[in-house]
């Protein structure tokens, strides 16, 4: 084992072991909001819950257009883990790439400069706290993991399917499901999930994290969590790798001198 390998080994153990005592001391307060849910607690809920997914939906091409020209640019979109270092648990390859335009409230420069259409968009659903295109390449396989905090919920709008969208899907809890383009799906990513993408084509979804519905005082409090969240050390590494991240893409750009110099 290189030096480089075992460092990588003891931060993926670092990062488990964070992880998994995080999600320990939050349990009690999962068990509460899954009561206190005003849209339930189930693996996947309905579109209908949420009023604002039928206007990202009925905008769903300006934001595939807007993913279609990041994608000219595949291979220098970051590596998810290269972002948010936590993912390396489920994911070591280049094969899932992403590109962010918030994320826990931070707001990214690069990415909301690519993408104004979207952005406006995703600035105005209610409670948006992460905002990202989500693109795995043919043959991706995500194992079973959990997200974490049960205070949020998924949401994902299919921008670019295979044909065989029967080989490309996702599983939460038991329940297994297939993206169709132009449609979303919202579901709650603490029930254990997992991730297929068995084509030979590339998935791309615009992928949304939002505060659950709650009632009054339970939505403060909840609000207030997850700004804690935003606050902790894996948010504050994945901001700095965000914009290490931006200032090479800008330099490479301008190498090559598709972007002017200063």
């Amino acid at each position: 084992m290189t030096a480089g390998t075992s460092d990588r080994t003891l931060r993926r153990r670092a990062v488990a072991l964070s992880v998994a005592a995080g999600e320990r001391a939050l349990a009690p307060v999962e068990r509460f909001v899954g009561k206190r849910s005003l849209v339930g607690d189930t693996p996947f809920l309905a579109n209908e819950l949420f009023d604002w997914v039928a206007e990202i939906d009925s905008h769903w091409l300006e934001i595939r257009a807007e993913a279609q020209r990041l994608l000219v640019d595949h291979d220098a979109l970051p590596n998810f883990q290269d972002i948010s270092s936590d993912q390396a648990e489920i994911t070591d390859d280049d094969r899932w790439k992403t590109l962010f335009l918030y994320g826990y409230g931070f707001k990214t420069e690069l990415g909301t400069e690519l993408c104004p259409h979207t952005t406006r968009l995703v600035e105005a659903v209610p409670g948006m706290v992460t905002a990202m295109f989500s693109i795995l390449s043919p043959g991706k396989h995500i194992p079973a993991h959990r997200g974490p905090y049960k205070g949020l919920l998924r949401h994902h709008l299919g921008l670019i399917v295979p044909t065989d969208k029967e080989a490309c899907r996702i599983r939460v809890g038991e329940e297994i499901r297939h993206w169709e383009e132009g449609r979303s799906m919202v579901f709650d990513d603490t029930f254990e999930h997992e991730v297929w993408n068995d084509t030979d084509e590339l998935r791309a979804v615009l992928f949304l994290d939002v505060m659950r519905p709650l009632p009054q005082p339970d939505a403060a409090i909840n609000s207030l969590i997850v700004k804690a969240i935003g606050h902790s050390p894996f948010i504050w590494e994945a901001r700095r790798n965000q914009r290490a991240w931006e200032q090479s893409f800008i330099e490479r750009k301008r190498q090559a001198g598709l972007v002017a110099a200063g």
